[in-house]
C-alpha cells in the first residue's frame, strides 16, 4: 500500500534509525510530535527477512508515515528480495545501511565496512532499485572508515553509488573506526567534519544530501539547512524528543498550526497504549520510549521514576501514566525567586 507522501519534503528533518530504540512504539510517539518529519525503523537485516522469515519486523502502524525502513546486508539478490518484502509492507523508502560499525554487522560484511567497497554498494542498490517498484532507495553512510582519506574516498563513494541510481544520501559526518572503538564510542569519539559534508553538497548539487551527527536542536537543524537538503537527528530525538520534534513542523516545514504540548502528546498516546495492552503488550515496552519527553521540566524526575518503577509490574496501565503525568505541571511557572528549578 502506497501512502503517496512527499518523501523528499519529509527528509528535510528525519529521525535516525537507532537499534533497540526506534521501534514501532517509539515511532508512534515521535509521529504525535511531528506530522511531517521522516521516521526510520531500526535496521532490519536482509537475511532475517529472507532466510529467517522474520517479516513481523516490518510491522508498523499506518499513523507512522512518512516512514522509511533501513536494511542491512551485502548480497544484492538477498537485498532485492528483502526490498520486495518492504515494498509489500507499505514503506515509503528503503534505505541501505552503510554506516553501522558494530562487530555483529562487520561479521556479516555489511554496515560501515561497505565504505571500503563502493562497487559492491552500487551493485546492491541497483538490485534494490529494480525490486523497489518506484519506491525510493537511499543510502546512509559515514564519511569514511579507519585510515581512509575521507576527502578522497567520500566523493568517490558518492560518485560510484549515485551512478547506480541512488540520488539521496544521508551522511553521518564522522568516520567509523572498525578497530579499536566500540559502537558507542564511534558515536562520539571520531570528530565531526561538517565542512567536508558541506563540500559534498557543493560537489554533487544534483544529489539530495542530508547531514547527520551531533545536531541537537532545531536551531542547529535550521543552520544546517542553509547548506544541506536535509538533517537527520539521532539521540536527542530519543532522550529529549520534545526539544527537537515539538515545533519542528513549524520551524522546518512551515506549518501554521499550533504545535502540541508534551502533555498533549502523552494524552494522545493513551488510546494507543490501551490498544497495545489489550493485545498482551506490557506497559514498559511503550513507556520506556517516553521517559525523556518532559526533560528539563519541573517534575520530570518524578515522571521518570513513577514509570520506571511501575511500568514493569503486572497489570500496569494508563492509570500509571496519568499518575506519572500528574507530577509534571501543565504550564511551566514564570521564573521567580521561589520557583523550583526543573529536575
Amino acid at each position: 500500500m502506497s501512502y503517496n507522501v512527499d518523501i523528499r519534503k519529509a527528509a528535510r528533518l528525519s529521525v535516525a534509525p537507532m537499534m533497540d530504540w526506534t521501534d514501532r512504539h517509539c515511532r508512534v510517539l515521535h509521529r504525535l510530535m511531528s506530522r511531517e518529519a521522516l521516521l526510520y525503523t531500526e535496521m532490519v537485516t536482509a537475511p532475517a527477512l529472507v532466510r529467517g522469515g522474520a517479516t513481523y519486523l516490518l510491522d508498523h502502524d499506518a499513523a507512522e508515515h512518512p516512514l522509511a525502513v533501513q536494511l542491512g546486508g551485502a548480497d544484492p539478490k538477498e537485498l532485492a528480495a528483502a526490498t520486495k518484502l518492504c515494498v509489500a509492507a507499505g514503506y515509503d523508502e528503503v534505505n541501505l545501511n552503510v554506516g553501522c560499525p558494530s562487530d555483529r554487522v562487520q561479521s556479516g560484511t555489511f554496515g560501515a565496512v561497505l565504505m571500503r567497497d563502493p562497487r559492491r554498494v552500487a551493485d546492491c542498490v541497483s538490485a534494490m532499485k529494480d525490486a523497489a517498484q518506484g519506491i525510493e532507495v537511499t543510502v546512509k553512510c559515514r564519511i569514511g572508515v579507519d585510515d581512509q582519506l575521507a576527502e578522497e574516498t567520500l566523493p568517490a563513494f558518492l560518485d560510484t553509488v549515485s551512478a547506480a541510481g541512488v540520488t539521496r544520501f544521508t551522511i553521518h559526518a564522522r568516520k567509523a573506526w572498525l578497530q579499536g572503538l566500540s559502537p558507542k564510542e564511534n558515536r562520539d569519539i571520531p570528530p565531526l567534519d561538517y565542512p567536508l559534508v558541506h563540500r559534498m553538497k557543493a560537489a554533487f548539487p544534483h544529489l539530495h544530501l542530508s547531514i547527520n551527527g551531533g545536531i541537537a536542536s532545531l536551531d542547529d537543524a535550521q543552520e544546517q539547512l542553509q547548506v544541506m537538503d536535509g538533517v537527520m537527528v539521532g539521540r536527542v530525538a530519543y532522550h529529549d524528543p520534545a526539544k527537537i520534534l515539538i515545533g519542528a513542523d513549524q520551524a522546518i516545514f512551515g506549518a501554521t498550526t499550533e504545535p502540541p504540548t508534551a502533555h498533549d502528546v502523552v494524552e494522545a498516546m493513551l488510546p494507543y497504549i490501551e490498544r497495545q495492552l489489550a493485545n498482551g503488550l506490557r506497559l514498559h515496552t511503550i513507556t520506556r520510549h517516553m521517559l525523556g519527553i518532559f526533560n528539563g521540566r519541573p517534575g520530570a524526575r518524578k515522571w521518570r521514576r513513577v514509570l520506571s518503577e511501575g511500568a514493569t509490574r503486572n497489570g500496569a496501565g494508563v492509570a500509571l501514566v496519568r499518575e506519572a503525568m500528574s507530577h509534571v505541571p501543565d504550564r511551566i511557572p514564570d521564573q521567580d525567586p521561589d520557583h523550583i528549578p526543573a529536575d
